[in-house]
């Protein structure tokens, strides 16, 4: 058995297909119809990854990927959705999906995905814990570990969601350098959209919240009017 896969899809025709297919690969499959199944199946069960829609009766997807975010739940989770707009993928992201597949999609792109995650897992298990492995980064008398997907203060530790620290990351290996949203889309979430879409902001306000001492006003995660932002070093 590859492992264990939870498929919440209100969809019968598609949670089949899926479900047949995985079990081919050497899955063992559970299916949801409805985000409250798939919260209440989550909280007395462990799965290996969640393949998650977003339109559920009941309780939508980005709803069920914050809640088990929230819960301390690091399941990884591939959202499957027709609803495929920049701004949809990046709530995705910002809800806690660890990627992002739109409707209708090939079989094999989606197990590829699927095992990427799978990887993922994997990791999480050794020494290194990320995929983002590196050495801790000293910013603003916060530490950020990249390879526990951790930011610590003298006060609390903050869980960095994968997309978070990818940002994050990003923005300090180009630091110094105005950065523009499109970008960001692209070398950061591999979105290769013309609609460049503000929903990026949401990121770095919550960044902004991490590494500030005054969030409203920024000295380490500045805005560039007009292109995008741009990561200033700090002394401290």
């Amino acid at each position: 058995m590859l492992g264990r896969i939870l498929i919440v899809e209100d969809e019968q025709h598609i949670a089949d297909g899926l479900r047949f297919n995985l079990e081919a690969e050497g899955f063992e499959i559970e299916l949801a119809a409805d985000g409250k199944i798939a919260l209440d199946i989550l909280s007395a069960n462990a799965f290996d990854a969640i393949v998650l829609d977003v339109m559920l009766p009941e309780v939508d997807g980005f709803a069920v990927a914050k809640r088990l975010r929230d819960a301390e739940n690091f399941t990884p989770i591939l959202m499957l959705t027709a609803r495929s707009r920049p701004e949809d993928v990046l709530n995705g992201f910002e809800a806690g999906a660890d990627d992002y597949l739109p409707k209708p999609f090939e079989l094999q792109i989606f197990l590829a995905r699927l095992n990427g995650l799978l990887r993922r897992r994997e990791w999480s298990k050794k020494e290194t814990k990320s995929p983002l492995a590196g050495e801790i980064c000293a910013v603003n008398n916060r530490l950020i570990d990249f390879s526990n997907l951790e930011l610590r203060s003298e006060t609390e530790t903050i869980r960095l969601t994968l997309m978070e620290a990818k940002l994050l990351r990003y923005l300090i290996e180009n630091a110094g350098i105005a950065v523009s949203r499109k970008t960001i889309l692209e070398e950061v979430w591999d979105l290769n959209e013309e609609t460049d879409t503000r929903a990026i902001d949401n990121f770095i306000v919550r960044l902004r919240r991490y590494l500030e001492d005054e969030p409203n006003n920024p000295k380490i995660l500045q805005t560039v009017r007009g292109v995008g932002y741009r990561f200033v070093r700090s002394e401290k």
